[in-house]
């Protein structure tokens, strides 16, 4: 069983930053990919960054410049600085996961997201 947890969500003020951070743990043999993910009222969910176990990284158009998606050295977690925030911004964010487990399958695990508001 692999679990995804994330934090660092909350309440900012426009052109400002924060740092969502996302740990994954369970049975976990290596996770191939981290990414963050959005979903705004209305809107469908969106990638916003990922990145693979290699640090490749991909952003989506909208957050180039702005996001910055790292991982920590156990390759276990991974964080988004999120800086000169806008409204536009406001969603939930999830973390996803793609995991080998110990038992052998890849699977894609969700956190259960966190909130992100950009208001003035």
């Amino acid at each position: 069983q692999v679990q995804v947890i994330e934090s660092g969500g909350g309440l900012v003020q426009p052109g400002e930053s924060l740092r969502l951070s996302c740990a994954a743990s369970g049975s976990i043999f290596s996770i191939n990919a981290m990414a963050w993910y959005r979903q705004a009222p209305g809107k469908q969910r969106e990638l916003v960054a990922a990145i693979t176990s290699s640090g490749t990284t991909t952003y989506a158009d909208s957050v180039k410049g702005r996001f910055t998606i790292s991982r920590d050295n156990a390759k276990n977690s991974a964080h988004l600085q999120m800086n000169s925030l806008k409204p536009e911004d406001t969603a939930v964010y999830y973390c996803n996961a793609r995991v080998l487990e110990i038992a052998g399958s890849l699977i894609s695990s969700w956190g259960q997201g966190t909130q992100v508001t950009v208001s003035s």
